[in-house]
């Protein structure tokens, strides 16, 4: 086992809970901005060998996630929706303001990272703000570093068949076993919210959002994985010691993020 990945999981973990648990809304949406900030530092020195990313609009993209429960949420869907269109208006003014200096391939580059780290990351946020989103985030949570945890632990003791040139060091195994984790660990969560937060949530239903929520979040583990094979480095930072990067440590998080807060609109 790697001491470091175990010792920062253990210190990293009670801040999150304290953060997620005790903050109001603008306090967890500060601190994604704040996570988000560093992913998207992260993600820009990941490319420049690639691409010169359009760096502004994507640290201001970072700040917007502190404004959602600022914003008064009649005109929130319409800000959201019209943010997607704006932010390529803005892209290519900047290409035409450069006289190309700035061209396609750089706010291509810097269109993916704001979708892949801001909006992405926005959806924690919006599944935090749902009514009892306290409880929810949770199932977002355990649902990626469940599946990190258990994946890692069966893989190491039990991998033997390599699932993808992508990530080499994951095993088929590995994968089935940090999604059956994932739901176990799931489940027992949903027999104490069940049995002590008063929730009435169906095992059945739940078991099947583990399930999905799992399978997107490896997905979103190996495009992690997939960018830092294309442009040549092992992790996106050393920030966190024995996780590498901020990025590396919320890759599956926030990519199953929108499809758990779709999902957890049926509950």
């Amino acid at each position: 086992m790697n001491v470091q990945r175990i010792t920062s999981g253990l210190l990293g973990f009670p801040l999150v809970l304290i953060i997620l648990l005790l903050g109001d809304k603008i306090l967890v949406d500060v601190a994604l901005s704040i996570i988000a900030i560093l992913s998207m530092n992260e993600y820009f020195n990941a490319i420049k060998k690639v691409a010169n990313p359009v760096k502004w609009l994507g640290y201001a993209s970072c700040f917007s996630i502190a404004l959602i429960h600022i914003v008064p949420q009649e005109y929130l869907n319409v800000i959201v929706t019209l943010s997607v269109p704006t932010i390529l208006v803005i892209l290519f003014a900047q290409v035409i303001a450069t006289d190309m200096k700035t061209n396609f391939k750089d706010i291509a580059y810097t269109f993916i990272g704001i979708f892949y780290v801001v909006f992405f990351i926005m959806f924690v946020a919006f599944i935090d703000g749902m009514k009892n989103g306290k409880i929810l985030i949770w199932y977002a949570i355990f649902a990626a570093w469940g599946t990190d945890i258990f994946a890692y632990i069966i893989g190491k003791s039990f991998g033997k068949h390599k699932f993808s040139a992508v990530s080499p060091k994951k095993s088929i195994e590995g994968c089935i076993g940090g999604t059956i984790g994932s739901v176990v660990l799931i489940l027992i969560y949903t027999y104490v919210a069940n049995t002590y937060w008063g929730m009435n949530y169906s095992y059945q239903f739940i078991c099947g959002i583990g399930i999905i929520l799992s399978l997107i979040g490896q997905i979103g583990d190996f495009a992690a994985s997939s960018i830092k094979r294309f442009v040549g480095i092992k992790d996106y930072s050393n920030l966190i010691p024995g996780h590498g990067g901020m990025l590396d440590r919320i890759d599956s998080l926030i990519f199953l993020a929108p499809f758990a807060y779709s999902l957890f609109t049926l509950l």
